[in-house]
């Protein structure tokens, strides 16, 4: 009977250490107001369970048609627009993802965008898809210009000050398009 009651014990004292480190290990809640997302007006289509941002995290189902003709490109992407104006001071990104197919993510820097050359030829890396929840921390200074980077684009480097959002976009290509599903649940911003 002593047997019983200590391994009863021991059980009980497993669970509620187990449930501690669970609850150590939880994120908090994603901040609705800092995320968004768009799609471009030729067709693309985002679709969400209600709202972009739930208790689960982001959810949004993308498909993007391919791309139009040389003026005209499809796009996707979701948006998050951290506390800070900027990234200045930051080395590192955390987070934590599912995308069925690679995962872009971009620093949104105004040199590139609508009030730069209008390149979009943002400073991105790659991660690799996944079909269940991978965490990823990547440092900016392996981030690099996309091949498709026109001849025109001056290269400013990656000016941290100048960066105002990160794009998180699935891999798909401008010539076929596709569909995609990408869930965050954390984003840390690492100095």
């Amino acid at each position: 009977m002593k047997s019983m009651i200590k391994l009863a014990s021991i059980g009980l004292l497993l669970l509620i250490n187990s449930d501690l480190a669970i609850s150590s290990t939880q994120q908090s809640a994603l901040d609705e107001n800092q995320w968004h997302y768009a799609i471009d007006p030729y067709g693309s289509t985002a679709s969400i369970n209600g709202r972009l941002v739930n208790d689960a995290g982001v959810w949004v189902k993308f498909n993007r048609i391919p791309r139009i003709d040389k003026q005209k490109n499809s796009w996707i992407e979701v948006i998050y627009t951290p506390d800070k104006a900027s990234l200045s001071g930051m080395k590192k990104i955390n987070l934590t993802y599912k995308c069925d197919i690679p995962l872009l993510i971009k620093l949104s820097q105004t040199h590139y965008g609508k009030n730069g050359d209008k390149s979009y030829a943002h400073y991105q890396v790659k991660l690799p898809a996944s079909k269940g929840w991978s965490t990823k921390e990547v440092e900016l200074q392996n981030f690099s210009r996309p091949d498709w980077t026109p001849k025109g684009s001056k290269d400013h480097g990656i000016v941290l000050d100048k960066v105002n959002a990160i794009y998180l976009t699935p891999s798909l290509t401008d010539e076929k398009g596709g569909e995609a599903t990408l869930q965050v649940s954390n984003i840390n911003l690492i100095q």
